[in-house]
């Protein structure tokens, strides 16, 4: 899949790290087609299992339900990995995907998410312009604040 995205004009590839038997030859090939990396873990794999490829990959994404199907629970219990992660790797960029919206919004921004998926919370809303501004904000307050304290 990595050299159709490619050629389509993806400019980044995220892969799951549990769909792959050698991340590192992924990593490689989706380089190799001018693509930034994105690494993905599930709810159940610990983040210590991504940490090897970190310094190879441009962003970690921390999925805060299971892959599948949108409109899923947040699963707070998932925000210590982000937390490790950007203690770890304070430039790296960290997303958060499933079940993402004003309401859980500032506990992933607080944990130290810069990126996020948010769909349902989006779709569904009345007013889909004012929960982008909102989820973007608090990203960029948490981020900014980031900065401050360092």
């Amino acid at each position: 899949w990595v050299k159709p995205m490619a050629v389509a004009g993806a400019n980044q590839y995220t892969f799951h790290l549990e769909a792959t038997d050698n991340p590192g030859a992924l990593i490689k090939d989706i380089r190799e087609n001018g693509m930034k990396v994105g690494l993905a873990i599930k709810p159940g794999t610990t983040v210590e299992h991504l940490a090897p490829w970190a310094n190879q990959i441009d962003m970690a994404l921390v999925m805060t339900v299971e892959p599948g199907f949108g409109g899923q629970k947040f699963m707070e219990d998932m925000m210590p990995k982000v937390q490790w992660l950007r203690t770890q790797f304070p430039s790296l960029d960290i997303e958060v995907d499933g079940g993402v919206g004003p309401d859980t919004i500032h506990k992933c921004a607080e944990a130290g998410a810069n990126m996020i998926v948010s769909g349902s919370a989006i779709m569904k809303s009345a007013d889909p312009r004012s929960v982008i501004n909102l989820l973007r904000n608090v990203c960029s307050e948490a981020a900014q604040k980031r900065c401050l304290d360092r």
